[in-house]
This record gives structure tokens, sequence and C-alpha cells, in this order.
């Protein structure tokens, strides 16, 4: 237990943290978008926000490696904008994170979104509401339970991510070492105490957010 090495679970945090804010703001919109319009491709749009939870993760990382690599179009761009190539970067644990964990945020913020009356929402326009002012001030307050829900398995998902997150961020010591990786190198090692203790860890804090999860959205049914 001294002589463990804690940064992969730090990193962990960092990732899901940073994972959970960005799949929030892009889940919850597109969540918005499936719920209250209707538009010609919205269940072929469904469909690819879905992938992420069939798809093997190994084929997820591979997509996105193939995708962000200094040598695609739009690896170059980004390269060429923001001066950062996100393959082999913490950052592309963050994405590869927040991919993952995008279709978990919006089909448990669409359902909740779906609850609130859309007589609610018709009133409000009917006073000059724009949709804007309805988002704010009625959809997401009254869906807000169904959102946190969301975003607490989003982060449960990103703090445990592995195959997508070994593929685009790699497997780099004190720099891209999440504690999902962590947790195999050290089993691969035979370094059996450093993988338990960092399972155990992983295991209540996950069991407390899903605990914590299902309290919030069976109040949210009440």
């Amino acid at each position: 237990m001294k002589n463990i090495d804690w940064f992969p679970l730090a990193l962990s945090f960092k990732v899901a943290l940073l994972a959970t804010a960005l799949v929030l703001i892009f889940g919850v919109a597109l969540a918005w978008l499936l719920a209250r319009r209707r538009f010609v491709g919205r269940e072929l749009l469904d469909s690819v926000i879905t992938l992420p939870l069939v798809l093997p993760p190994t084929v997820l990382g591979y997509y996105l490696l193939v995708l962000l690599s200094v040598n695609s179009p739009v690896g170059k761009a980004l390269k060429a904008v923001t001066g950062w190539q996100i393959v082999f970067t913490w950052q592309g644990a963050v994405l590869a994170a927040a991919i993952g964990a995008l279709p978990l945020v919006v089909k448990s913020s669409r359902a909740a979104i779906a609850t609130v009356s859309e007589q609610l929402e018709d009133a409000a326009r009917t006073f000059g509401k724009s949709e804007w002012q309805i988002f704010w001030r009625i959809t997401l307050p009254l869906s807000s339970r169904g959102i946190i829900a969301a975003a607490m398995l989003a982060f449960a998902r990103s703090l445990g991510d592995f195959g997508a997150t070994l593929m685009v961020a790699g497997n780099i010591p004190h720099k891209t070492q999440t504690a999902a990786i962590a947790i195999y190198d050290a089993a691969q090692a035979g370094r059996d105490d450093d993988a338990l203790t960092l399972v155990i860890i992983l295991s209540v804090i996950v069991l407390a957010l899903l605990y914590a999860t299902n309290k919030i959205a069976g109040r949210s049914a009440i």
C-alpha cells in the first residue's frame, strides 16, 4: 500500500471529471434534440450515438485512433489550429472516455426530458418566451434529477474506461496510464497487491456512485 503509485487513480479522476463535463454539454443538447424535435435522420443519429454502447471498446478506440491520428485530415486540422496532438496524451483519454459515456447521458437525459410536460413549454411560448428561456427555466429544472443521474453514470463509466482509452492514449506511466490500465499492467507484471488495491478503490467508488444514481433516479420517478 505504501509503495503504490497513486498517479493512475488521480489521472482517472481528472479524466472522468473532464469527460463528464464535456459529455454533459453535448449529451444534454443531443438529448433535447432527440426528445423534442422531429427531423429526417433522427433515428440514424440516435443509432450512431448508441454505437459506443454495443461496439467492442477496442473497435471504438481504433476508430478514434484513425480519426485523430496526425496523418488524418481531422488530426492535421486540429494540430494546425490548436497545436494539439490528441493521440497518446491524457487529453486523448478524456475524449475516449467521453465518447464511451455519451450514450449513457443521451439516453438517460432524453428519457428525463421526455417526462417534462410539453403543455408547460407551450404555455411559456404563448407568453413570448424563447426556446432558450424555456429550456433553462422549465425543461432543465424539471428534468434535472434524471440529468444528474446521467452525469453520475457518465463519471462512473469514464472512471473505469479501458479499451478505448488504451487504444487512443496508450499506456505511458505518469502520462496516460489511468487506473484501469494500471490494474491490467500490475496484474500482468505480478504486482497483485497493487492491482487489488486499485480494484477495491475503484469498486467502492463505482458502487457508491451507482447507489447514489439509483436513489436520485428513484426519487425522480416518484
